[in-house]
């Protein structure tokens, strides 16, 4: 039985992709490879994050032009029936199918690795034609052309043995292999790779230059097609109907294509849609300690932008190399995103990094709490302190606490820019994100008349709210648990807490938690002084229960 050569395992793995609850469509994709075949433009590598449905997409190129297998009953329901190629190339190759993230059981050198591969298609060769003798031939290649038919070649996972650090002196020996298993043969119909990590070079050029790359970096032709869209979202969600879209987009929105696509990881989202709630579910599938472990590469360097992004803010930047297969470990700043942008682990678009949805997030909050940061990690570590004090009114421990982390070593937490005030409260509350879900300047609308106010009167309405306008709120801490208390928190340098509390009541900054938390709600406002260098902090109840 055939293992890599016109193997029915990608129809099969196709099949229950596409009866799944969350299939997604991306078979217009194989139209675009379909103007390829058999031309120079033949020699495909995409990367992508993990989780993008690299895989997914594998499988379908293999169900799509398995020669060995009849798919016309599934893909004539897909997008890609609808296009003028469609039959032409359907069903119609022998397929070389390989996923080189298999190791060898029989030993764990590169040789036992390489020689695994070589004797596995020499193997599938002979079963399909007898007529060839193995020793009669020097090399795959050889073998390959004398059988007189083109191939398809789809290697998924490309990269395996360079994302792994394997066989790191052997390396280039398999880009070597690769490059003579494919370049210029003219039994290669169409050469596909995926992986994560773009082809290394050699010096200026590469073993594999005959390849055209689209990496998540810079493609703008297949970008659509790796991750959900969210257009493609909604609808699964219309179908569902066991989760709302917006709460997806809370978790999972954050990735922009360099065509301005939003982008979501599929994975995270088929399984939150199939459990029926959001939590971080891609994270615990890949090796999500490399966000600590690139961060420590350099730490001081980028400890700055990245409290500035865990705070929320975006990192203005120009990243134009690509972290590639093989490169030694990254030390500048730029490489190290450049790093974690491969990866999937920062967002970048037009010039501004930042962290891409709450999933991540909460792993590079993680991150601060590490004794690489230094001090950061210290007020990190003891921000359950700043909790304390909030729900608890005592203002004297909360100024205490800012003053503290305003004297630190750290230069962004000394209030050089209008963001550094919102570093400081992200550090100082860090521990509270275990308990609340918090929003940096959450948008609080509504209107006070379509709200359920039992027991209040419209004279309390109006001095509670003020006239009727709609507001940013700096902070809003929003408890997981039922009895901890809600807190919203408003933020003023030089000016009064009496202003910071007036502003919150007449922008309408309780409304949003009347019903849930209506007896249960803190105001704080806190606010800095330039010139005497001074914080104060106001806290006060919200009972409009009474």
């Amino acid at each position: 039985m055939s293992i890599y050569l016109n193997t029915k395992r990608p129809l099969e793995n196709f099949k229950e992709l596409y009866d799944d609850n969350s299939f997604v469509d991306k078979s217009e994709l194989i139209s675009v490879l379909n103007e390829k075949i058999s031309t120079k433009g033949k020699y495909v590598c995409i990367t992508r994050p993990r989780r993008f449905g690299k895989s997914s997409v594998a499988d379908m190129l293999g169900a799509y032009y398995l020669k060995a297998v009849d798919s016309k009953y599934i893909f004539d329901n897909l997008k890609i029936s609808k296009t003028y190629n469609y039959e032409e190339h359907l069903n119609k190759y022998n397929v070389i199918n390989i996923s080189f993230n298999g190791i060898s059981e029989i030993g764990n050198t590169y040789d036992d690795y390489i020689k695994m591969i070589r004797d596995t298609i020499k193997k599938d060769i002979v079963e399909k034609y007898p007529h060839i003798n193995p020793e009669e031939y020097f090399n795959l290649s050889s073998m390959l052309y004398d059988t007189g038919e083109k191939f398809i070649f789809i290697f998924d996972e490309w990269d395996y043995i360079f994302n792994n650090n394997l066989f790191i002196e052997n390396q280039n020996e398999f880009l070597e292999f690769l490059r003579n298993l494919l370049k210029d043969k003219p039994y290669v119909a169409l050469a596909y790779m995926t992986g994560v990590l773009p082809i290394k070079n050699h010096s200026s050029t590469s073993a594999l230059n005959m390849f055209e790359e689209y990496t998540f970096l810079k493609d703008r032709i297949f970008d659509e097609y790796f991750g959900f869209t969210e257009e493609e979202i909604e609808k699964l969600c219309e179908k569902n109907k066991n989760i709302y879209f917006k709460e997806l987009q809370n978790w999972y929105n954050g990735y922009i294509t360099p065509n301005g696509i939003k982008i979501y990881n599929p994975r995270s989202v088929s399984i939150a849609l199939n459990r029926g709630y959001c939590e971080s579910y891609w994270t615990s599938t890949g090796a999500m300690d490399e966000v600590k472990q690139f961060l420590e590469y350099n730490t001081l360097e980028v400890r700055e932008d990245v409290i500035e992004m865990v705070a929320g803010n975006e990192i203005d930047i120009t990243i134009d190399e690509e972290f590639r297969a093989g490169q030694k470990a990254p030390k500048t700043k730029e490489e190290i995103y450049s790093a974690m942008i491969i990866l999937g682990f920062l967002s970048y678009h037009n010039g501004y990094l930042k962290i891409p949805n709450k999933e991540l997030m909460m792993e590079f909050e993680k991150s601060l709490k590490d004794e690489a940061f230094g001090y950061v990690s210290e007020i990190a570590k003891q921000s359950n302190k700043m909790l304390k004090a909030t729900v608890n009114c005592d203002t004297e421990t909360v100024v205490n606490i800012l003053h503290d982390i305003h004297n630190s070593e750290i230069p962004i937490l000394q209030y050089n820019d209008e963001n550094s005030l919102d570093c400081v409260i992200t550090l100082a509350y860090l521990s509270a994100r275990d308990q609340y879900r918090v929003e940096r300047e959450d948008f609080l609308k509504g209107n006070s008349d379509s709200c359920s106010f039992v027991g209040v009167s419209d004279s309390h309405k109006k001095q509670v709210f003020g006239s009727l306008l709609k507001g940013y709120a700096d902070f809003t801490f929003h408890p997981r648990r039922k009895n901890d208390i809600a807190f919203i928190l408003e933020l003023k340098k030089d000016a009064t807490v009496d202003e910071a509390m007036k502003q919150m009541r007449e922008k309408e900054y309780f409304q949003k938690f009347i019903q849930e938390h209506e007896n249960n709600l803190l105001a704080v406002a806190i606010c800095y002084d330039s010139k005497t260098k001074e914080h104060s902090c106001k806290i006060e109840r919200i009972n409009l229960g009474n």
